[in-house]
């Protein structure tokens, strides 16, 4: 379901007045997999902007309600009119904010977060999943099992969506669970409100997935969860025509990054730095040498999760590092 707000008059490439639009969605049905397989649920055109919902990753919706299968229920795909394989998607995010009181997470550090000798030896077998309320007043959230040692915990709320596709390439289809050069579930704390994320271009109209939004998160996803819960979302969609990107790309005022994806954890961190390094020489005048000795300097590195079928592993450099351009 959707509604449609004209906002501006934008000029087109060829000098033609192209209308920006709002567009209200609401989804009726939920994808588990990005694949261009996928009927679009929404045109949208480049400048316009959505406002949306999102349900959590065991597919509840604003009510809590249980609307969709899991795991990991994707909302979309958007079309994006014009978009052809070989451009390079934005998307901005405006507004990502948890829409009701509740999130849950899991309760036990992950397999491949800890020694395979702990989960021999001392590891619970069975790990009782956690509710957390949310205090949107008060920016905060908090336990709430009684006797909980050494006490409630409450932590900052730091909302982000976990999951952000185009189509996957070459007819190709990967359960919502997997992040990969399409983006999908990359789990990382920097996809929230303000950020520009950029996505290959594999179909024609991108088709574009989002879904699995957490009040917060730790580095890694170290449970296997945030602290999942219902989205409201607000975001706006441009391209860049003829520039084909390898990897996600991820900005904010103060940084640029580079989502990479695979197992192991090196290959990750590899396609990541072989993103940036492309993305310093393509943009920003530098040539493989000065680009290498900027990053040997300034690069920082964080491991968005170790969960997944792939781990995620972004390189970023401070934009005050950088050349205005």
């Amino acid at each position: 379901m959707t509604k449609r707000i004209i906002v501006a008059a934008l000029v087109g490439a060829c000098g033609a007045v192209v209308s920006a639009e709002t567009h209200r969605f609401t989804a009726t049905q939920y994808y588990v997999t990005y694949s261009a397989a996928h009927p679009p649920a929404l045109h949208v055109k480049p400048g316009d902007r959505v406002v949306t919902q999102t349900i959590d990753a065991e597919g509840r919706d604003a009510s809590d309600a249980k609307v969709a299968d899991t795991p990991n229920p994707q909302i979309g795909p958007f079309y994006v009119d014009g978009a052809e394989p070989g451009d390079t998607l934005v998307v901005t995010l405006i507004r990502v904010e948890p829409n009701r009181s509740t999130a849950r997470m899991g309760g036990q550090l992950a397999p491949y977060a800890v020694d395979p000798q702990f989960l021999r030896s001392r590891a619970e077998r069975q790990s009782a999943r956690e509710t957390w309320t949310i205090d949107k007043a008060h920016g905060v959230a908090r336990t709430t099992t009684p006797g909980v040692k050494p006490g409630v915990i409450e932590l900052p709320i730091a909302p982000m969506l976990g999951c952000i596709a185009t189509a996957p390439r070459n007819s190709e289809a990967f359960t919502a669970t997997t992040p990969g050069r399409f983006g999908g579930n990359m789990d990382y704390v920097g996809v929230t409100t303000g950020a520009r994320l950029m996505l290959p271009v594999s179909v024609p109209g991108a088709l574009l997935f989002m879904g699995d939004g957490h009040a917060r998160m730790g580095e890694g996803e170290v449970v296997g969860t945030g602290l999942e819960t219902s989205m409201d979302v607000e975001f706006s969609v441009d391209l860049i025509k003829k520039k084909a990107i390898g990897w996600p790309r991820l900005e904010n005022a103060d940084y640029i990054m580079v989502l990479g994806s695979a197992r192991p954890l090196l290959e990750a961190l590899q396609h990541a730095d072989t993103e940036m390094l492309s993305w310093l020489m393509d943009d920003y005048g530098f040539d493989e040498r000065s680009a290498s000795l900027l990053m040997g300097e300034a690069l920082e590195i964080d491991v968005a999760n170790i969960v997944d079928p792939n781990f995620t592993v972004v390189t970023k450099i401070r934009k005050q590092f950088l050349p205005r351009h």
